[in-house]
């Protein structure tokens, strides 16, 4: 297993940038393909990034593909979502997860944080 904490929220706004880190425990962390997520309220829980167990291939939505960056550091059990241009439509929690494989699903990942407010003001 694997717990992870997410950190790096905030309130910016539009135009303004964040980055986002996922500190994962345990000594397998790069065993795990990596995702962001995020959930407005009253909204379900969508797919943001996804990034692959070496960092060699990346998934994003097409919404924040040309604004975000998932990247990860193996060595420091991080994973981190660089934000910029931010949108008000980008508010939300924003939780990252670990899973067996580089998905947009969010039944393809085992394990979530406990999420991180992002909020973007007009």
């Amino acid at each position: 297993q694997v717990q992870l904490v997410e950190s790096g929220g905030g309130l910016v706004q539009a135009g303004g940038s964040l980055r986002l880190s996922c500190a994962a425990s345990g000594r397998t962390f790069s065993t795990y393909a990596m995702g962001w997520f995020r959930q407005a309220p009253g909204k379900e829980r969508e797919f943001v990034a996804a990034i692959s167990k070496s960092g060699g291939v990346t998934y994003f939505e097409n919404s924040v593909k040309d604004r975000f960056t998932i990247s990860r550091d193996n060595a420091k059990n991080t994973v981190y979502l660089q934000m910029n241009g931010l949108k008000p439509e980008d508010t939300a929690i924003y939780y990252c997860a670990a899973g067996r494989t580089t998905a947009a699903a969010r039944n393809q990942y085992d394990y979530w944080g406990q999420g991180t407010q992002v909020t973007v003001s007009s």
